[in-house]
């Protein structure tokens, strides 16, 4: 189902009278609003395509109703998000989860609906049907080298596929490691990765980039080959320009300053781009500032900050993608929820008077620093955010409208109550 223009029209009517109060209010205390609003139409975050289904636990899955079935059916729900909230305008696929068909038509269909491809991923932390070796001991770092062609030739085919639908980016995130003591030797297994990474970086078309994701631990619980930023960063410097580290929220040890992560990875220009969920234990793969909002808000002043000090494009040279999975929410309003929170994150960050904050820092003056942060972080801009999507044609309270037009109950009556998303 697609969303038509009028209803949205129709909806943020009676909401204009007091989303304008509310805009007026806290916009008079921002000196550089319009360039915020802009800077908010501009920013994008791709949706993955394995989160348009209902996620589970490594216990049990509880299948959502009006699932999408194929990859066109992922992106018609995409082009809702974005048809709400206007700032979900790209799908990042996981193949072999999601390989099209026909490229033909389904560049056709993304037009259509006004989307782009993100990154694409591989899979080798999973065994597929009619797969000839299996990487229950690892894939890129395996001993056999058999094994390692295979995990290999996989990647360069998502590159393939990646080619011809007009994405720039491939994401590697690996499973292997070990989970016991003398299971692995350490050293053959980074030599063997490296050597598998840099065959997939000579496959690589010249304006591409590969982002080396990395994970303190799971599935491997003793030590994982890619398992923290320094690792990813170490294999980025050595395969070369076109290789960054991604950072996915949830892949840290418990306490970790993501922030200061974010920080270093972009002062060494290494830093692809992110993975968002949230998290209280581990990687839960929870809604994006649903436990931790205030890191959240850290990590994006970190990025601004960053980003500027290199001249960057906040739109376009990092990748923005959300990688969540749940059990116990309807996956579209849980994207709603991720996007929305991002959005009031960024805008925070935007709204940091720098020059102070510098003076703050260059007097040594703890207690202004830690004001200038807190008092933007208490602001709220949600108004500023709605403003933004009210003018790129989106509606001022996407999840209510959701609700409203009863989507959920569209999908199932189009889709059936027992569609299972795929990949899941």
């Amino acid at each position: 189902m697609q969303i038509e223009k009028h209803r949205i029209e129709e909806h943020n009517g009676p909401l204009l009278a007091e989303h304008k109060r509310k805009f007026d209010f806290v916009g008079s205390g921002v000196h550089n609003v319009e360039a915020v609003i802009q800077r908010l139409i501009d920013f994008n975050v791709a949706i993955p395509s394995w989160a348009l289904g209902t996620g589970g636990t490594r216990f049990g899955r509880f299948s959502g109703a009006g699932e999408p079935g194929n990859l066109e059916g992922k992106m018609e729900d995409v082009a809702l998000l974005h048809a709400l909230n206007r700032s979900s305008g790209a799908i990042s696929l996981h193949i072999p989860w999601d390989i099209p068909e026909n490229y033909s038509a389904i560049k056709t269909v993304a037009a259509e609906l006004g989307l782009r491809f993100d990154a694409v991923n591989s899979n080798t932390f999973q065994d597929q049907k009619g797969q000839p070796l299996s990487y229950k001991f690892g894939s890129l770092q395996h001993i056999d080298k058999a094994v390692r062609r295979q995990a290999i030739d996989h990647n360069t085919e998502v590159i393939r596929h990646g080619v011809q639908l007009g994405s720039k980016a491939l994401t590697v995130w690996l499973s292997d490691g070990s989970c016991f003591p003398g299971q692995l030797n350490f050293r053959k297994a980074f030599q063997n990765t490296l050597e598998s990474l840099q065959e997939i970086y000579s496959a690589l078309p010249g304006d591409w980039k590969v982002f080396v994701e990395y994970k303190a631990y799971e599935p491997n619980f003793y030590s994982m080959t890619v398992g923290d930023w320094g690792q990813s960063l170490l294999y980025a410097n050595k395969l070369g320009s076109k290789a960054y580290t991604l950072v996915d929220l949830g892949h840290h040890l418990p306490n970790a300053n993501i922030e200061q992560i974010v920080a270093l990875l972009l002062m060494e220009g290494k830093l692809g781009g992110f993975h968002f969920n949230d998290s209280k234990y581990g990687d839960d793969d929870l809604t994006v500032g649903s436990i931790k909002p205030y890191q959240l808000f850290l990590i994006f002043n970190e990025l601004v900050e960053g980003m500027d000090a290199r001249e960057m494009d906040h739109t376009t040279d990092l990748g923005w993608m959300i990688d969540a999975s749940h059990n116990v929410k309807d996956p579209l309003e849980d994207l709603l929820q991720s996007v929305e929170a991002i959005m009031i994150s960024y805008a925070q960050a935007l709204l940091i008077d720098r020059k102070k904050m510098n003076e703050a820092q260059q007097d040594n003056d703890v207690v202004a620093a830690q004001e200038i942060l807190q008092n933007t972080f208490r602001t709220d801009v949600r108004a500023i955010v709605a403003e933004a999507r009210l003018r790129g044609g989106g509606a001022i309270n996407p999840l209510r409208l959701f609700r409203e037009m009863k989507i959920r109950e569209q999908l199932i009556k189009e889709r059936g109550a027992k569609t299972v998303a795929t990949g899941l």
